[in-house]
């Protein structure tokens, strides 16, 4: 049964950036062995051309891309923002803060205000473009599986959306990340957890 209504459903990329997704990346090589597990890139391949075909919305959830001295007097900054400072990742102006071409927005998708730590619609427009296209489902793919996904997909639960998770379009810096993503956190907040496979299946087929 297909439970995705085109003009009620969103997919929700996240962090779709260069050095996330693109070979050299500063961050691909930490997603690396968990990507490859689930066979994450060829899958996202799949879901985002199923999606753009059955013409479900698309909106693009980038972190906030690094500058000099943004966290200076910062009282609270959080372990991954530490830790972003020496790396600049996402930094403005080079190829790792671009969009990779494969997964970034197309013409007619929706790029989001950047989120600063995790969630998706703290601090950013995601809610109000979500609204205004009278979207109620959101399926969320991307990185990282049990933080911005996790952290974007509790958020919209709360503000009533339909959650749908991708198991198997998502990665994460280890193997326990995805494990708790998936079989322990999502459980409780998510109303659908599928595969690939599964969630095509839900979609409507293109006219």
């Amino acid at each position: 049964m297909r439970i995705y209504p085109t003009d009620r459903t969103a997919l929700l990329i996240v962090d779709p950036y260069n050095d996330f997704m693109t070979k050299c990346g500063k961050l691909f090589e930490a997603i690396k062995d968990t990507a490859e597990s689930v066979n994450f890139f060829d899958n996202l391949r799949r879901i985002i051309k199923e999606v753009r075909a059955a013409g479900i919305s698309v909106l693009i959830l980038p972190h906030h891309r690094s500058h000099e001295h943004e966290f200076d007097n910062w009282k609270h900054m959080t372990p991954f923002q530490k830790a972003g400072v020496p790396l600049k990742a996402f930094e403005v102006g080079t190829w790792g803060g671009e969009f990779n071409e494969e997964f970034g927005p197309q013409k007619g998708d929706v790029v989001v205000q950047e989120h600063w730590a995790q969630s998706g619609f703290a601090n950013t427009d995601l809610d109000l473009q979500l609204r205004q296209r009278g979207i109620e489902k959101i399926i969320l793919v991307g990185v990282i599986a049990n933080s911005c996904i996790e952290s974007t997909a509790r958020f919209g639960m709360e503000l009533g959306y339909h959650v749908t998770l991708v198991r198997d379009g998502a990665a994460a810096f280890s193997h326990e990340g995805m494990h708790v993503a998936f079989n322990i956190n999502g459980p409780t907040y998510a109303h659908s957890i599928l595969t690939t496979e599964e969630l095509l299946a839900k979609i409507p087929v293109a006219a």
